[in-house]
């Protein structure tokens, strides 16, 4: 039997639990499913990741370093208060590079770190590097607001069956980051 080649399988494998997670939620996710979505045999999991939660805790972790690259990216171009409204309400609004199932994982992620607190530290550094690019633009308490926000927003639109409308969401972001210092 000749052993396949394949010095990318770990991170494919990651990648795949990303996804399968945002399809089937943490509760629906076996190393089945991954090992499908990956096209790899089933004791790749095993030989890569010391169990499933290992595993999961990869693909937060994973899906939280890309999120935040993301995030940060967005906030490139803003110099004054009105583009830090508006860029703050385009991420809220959906356009700004993360789609539904971008925030299904973090939703995901946000329900197991209640359950495992060994996922807190993922949560945690998330949090913390959207609370820096925020606070150059703004204190770090003002920060704290603004990232709850964004979050709370985000869920709101993203379960409801009317949606707050963009001109709403600009004036949310208005009043909560209040006038230009």
């Amino acid at each position: 039997m000749t052993r396949r080649h394949d010095p990318n399988r770990k991170d494919r494998i990651v990648d795949a639990a990303i996804g399968v997670i945002a399809e089937h939620g943490v509760a629906g996710t076996t190393h089945r499913l991954i090992a499908a979505a990956a096209d790899v045999p089933l004791g790749s999991l095993t030989y890569h990741f010391s169990s499933l939660e290992d595993l999961r805790a990869q693909a937060f972790q994973r899906h939280a370093e890309r999120m935040s690259v993301v995030y940060e990216s967005h906030f490139l171009q803003v110099h004054t208060h009105e583009a830090l409204v508006e860029a703050i309400t385009d991420l809220i609004h959906g356009d700004a590079g993360a789609d539904t199932a971008d925030w299904a994982i973090a939703y995901e992620l946000y329900l197991a770190a209640l359950r495992d607190p060994a996922l807190r530290t993922i949560t945690e550094t998330w949090m913390r590097t959207s609370r820096a690019v925020l606070e150059r633009f703004v204190d770090p308490t003002t920060a704290r607001g603004v990232d709850a926000l964004i979050e709370g927003l985000v869920m709101h639109k993203t379960l409801s069956t009317a949606p707050v409308s963009r001109e709403q969401i600009r004036v949310i972001v208005e009043r909560t980051l209040g006038e230009p210092r």
